[in-house]
């Protein structure tokens, strides 16, 4: 991953906790516990508490945090001018939402599953018939859920707008206000760390801090982020934003979408994995992860269920080849299949996965 920063000027790099992206975190932690171990206490304890009504809700579109981590919860980076900050609360978060036009927050809402490319220019779902008839179609891989969530998305964006601001505001009520009264110490003390390298030390220490992943070229003027996925953008006339997350390691994404602001989505923390395997699993499992075609059907299985066909086309090969592939997989017991209508979907065990080790896990999640 790729973030081209000529013309960047030190005042325009800035390190700011977000609650709106934290809240994004924290769903995300909640659907998909498996990601984040050193969190099973929390979710445990927040699950138990939660209303069943809001509960619910939670599965209306979990899409938005299951299986990415919508831009709709940084909208800040995508308001005129690419130098926005994040609100200091959820309501101010909420506004910066308000501000983007339908077509970005329609895009943002269906980014993995039928939006345009997602780093280029190119037109949105909303004024383009033929992205709209192909939004429709490839939801219907994703269960009749998505496929509603998707028919009214397109059919009135205004009304998925009060929706989504009544849930963030219902789950910050719910749970989300005391964890982040708790939170925002340590992400303030980080991003103040942070922020001070930047001015005693430059750009280069500051992104060491965030992360040995992320490395600045400073003759080409650019930043490389160590991902198994590939993408680009570019400061432009704008700025670069820093944003810690506590409760989201190990993921470190990175905001690339066109006209955006470059954001870099950091954890501050990193719990040690428990369970080690059996000499035997990891002989096993290992050599099923030893092709890298593999490896980064890992990175798409761990964040969401896929079909071969989806796989075939991502990947560019051949469903057959991908069967291959999965077959192997699922004799290392890595990966799960589950029928949905006419569709087979495949996802990673994550849990299997994580006890294969830290680095691994971080790796594919990152």
């Amino acid at each position: 991953m790729r973030i081209d920063i000529a013309g960047l000027r030190p005042e325009r790099v800035a390190v700011v906790p977000s609650p709106l992206a934290e809240l994004g975190m924290a769903l995300h932690a909640l659907s998909e516990p498996g990601h984040h171990p050193g969190l099973q206490g929390w979710v445990t304890g927040v699950t138990a508490r939660l209303d069943s009504h809001l509960a619910d809700r939670m599965c209306e579109a979990d899409f938005l945090w299951r299986t990415t981590f919508s831009d709709l919860f940084m909208p800040f980076a995508g308001l005129p001018g690419r130098s926005a900050l994040p609100g200091a609360t959820i309501a101010q978060d909420l506004d910066s939402l308000d501000k983007l036009t339908d077509e970005q927050f329609v895009d943002a809402a269906l980014e993995f599953t039928c939006a345009p490319p997602y780093s280029s220019y190119g037109p949105g779902v909303l004024s383009d018939p033929g992205l709209h008839r192909r939004a429709l179609e490839l939801s219907a891989s994703r269960g009749p859920q998505q496929v509603r969530f998707t028919e009214r998305l397109l059919a009135d964006p205004a009304r998925i707008r009060a929706w989504f601001r009544e849930f963030v505001e219902d789950c910050d009520a719910a749970f989300f206000a005391d964890t982040w009264s708790r939170l925002r110490h340590q992400l303030a003390a980080d991003a103040r760390h942070k922020t001070d390298l930047l001015r005693r030390k430059g750009l280069a220490e500051a992104l060491t801090a965030v992360s040995p992943a992320v490395t600045l070229d400073e003759p080409s003027a650019r930043i490389t982020v160590d991902k198994l996925g590939e993408g680009h953008t570019a400061t432009g006339g704008g700025g670069l934003l820093l944003v810690p997350t506590s409760l989201g390691w190990p993921h470190l994404s990175v905001l690339h979408r066109y006209d955006w602001q470059p954001t870099l989505h950091y954890p501050v923390g990193s719990p040690e994995l428990t369970s080690p395997p059996s000499v035997e699993q990891l002989t096993l499992r290992m050599t099923a992860l030893s092709h890298p075609v593999r490896m980064r059907l890992c990175r798409h299985l761990a964040r969401s269920a896929y079909t071969t066909s989806e796989l075939a086309q991502v990947h560019g090969m051949t469903a057959p080849e991908i069967s291959r592939h999965l077959s192997v997989l699922k004799k290392a017991g890595l990966i799960t299949t589950r029928r949905r209508g006419r569709y087979v979907l495949h996802q990673l065990d994550v849990t299997m996965v994580a006890r294969l080790g830290s680095d691994f896990l971080e790796g594919i999640l990152r």
